[in-house]
């Protein structure tokens, strides 16, 4: 049975802008904080890549993007619902990390000659994908694509140097955090609300996507589950709000019990193709997508773990 969290949306905005048969909807969580949750699909160009939640923060100055979207495309439907809701500058776009889906909509905000924010090691990472990123998403997202730039960071934030910015009365920390979902995860967390944008670090309800290293996650987790929040934005999947520590567990159990059991495959010699015919199998019922990313990660884990 899949474990699914609540959601309290207090004003559903749409701004009826169409694709296929399906409006982008802009949700309110409250206190000027908005969002476009992601469809659980990988990306395509009926759902113009529009599969990672993507938000802003209104201040009393000027707004913040916190990730961009999936497609330049995708990036404009959320310029236009900004500019439906504020007349507010957009001062900032932050990306949590280098994937397509929380970054290809950063061309859409040129003209407001933004501040792009990322990690330190963010546009390396960019560089380093981008030959291959251009070509499969031009033919995977066709003319959604189309406007689509590869957008480095101006600014940068340093691995454990947390810095803050204001919107006006509204101060937002941006933490750049160790290799663990990448090596170059950034977390955004609005002081007003007790609300933290946690990007791919956590996935509710799709399972969860390797592309850094195992254990390095798993502290991340751990240490995330000291802090004092209201409410948890993941990269995928419906905001939590008091069970967002619940969140956090449900990725853990599956991250730690695929170590547990790929350290007990390699202690016995085991292969990694044993380790992805049986790692984790209990846990298929609980994540949309698991037939599709579960043996990636268990690949990519059992690589870093057998050099520990």
């Amino acid at each position: 049975m899949k474990r699914f969290l609540g959601v309290l949306l207090l004003t559903v905005l749409s701004i009826k802008i169409s694709f296929g048969a399906t409006d982008y909807i802009i949700s309110e969580l409250g206190q000027g904080i908005y969002y476009h949750q992601g469809v659980h699909e990988d990306a395509s160009a009926q759902n113009i890549g529009a599969i990672a939640n993507v938000s802003f923060v209104v201040g009393n100055n000027c707004v913040a993007v916190i990730d961009s979207g999936g497609s330049y495309l995708e990036g404009s439907y959320l310029r236009q619902a900004i500019k439906n809701t504020t007349d507010l500058p957009i001062c900032y776009v932050i990306n949590t990390h280098v994937h397509p889906d929380h970054t290809f909509g950063n061309a859409a905000f040129k003209s407001d000659n933004p501040t792009f924010i990322g990690h330190s090691k963010l546009a390396a990472a960019m560089q380093a994908r981008q030959t291959y990123f251009d070509q499969t998403f031009k033919e995977t997202l066709g003319s959604a694509y189309t406007g689509t730039e590869f957008i480095a960071p101006t600014q940068l934030v340093e691995t454990n140097r947390p810095i803050t910015i204001d919107l006006g009365n509204r101060m937002l920390t941006l933490t750049a955090h160790s290799t663990a979902h990448t090596d170059h995860d950034l977390t955004v967390y609005d002081e007003t609300t007790k609300t933290l944008w946690t990007g791919d670090l956590l996935f509710i309800e799709r399972v969860p996507v390797m592309d850094g290293s195992i254990n390095g996650w798993i502290k991340v987790m751990n240490d995330m589950l000291s802090l004092d929040l209201n409410c948890v934005i993941p990269g995928h999947g419906s905001p939590a709000h008091s069970d967002w520590q619940i969140a956090i567990q449900n990725q853990l159990h599956y991250f730690s019990l695929m170590r547990d059991q790929i350290r007990s495959i390699i202690a016995n010699l085991g292969t990694i193709d044993q380790a992805t015919q049986s790692v984790g199998l209990t846990e298929t019922s609980n994540w949309e997508l698991f037939e599709h990313y579960h043996r990636r990660n268990i690949t990519a884990s059992f690589v870093e773990l057998e050099w520990e």
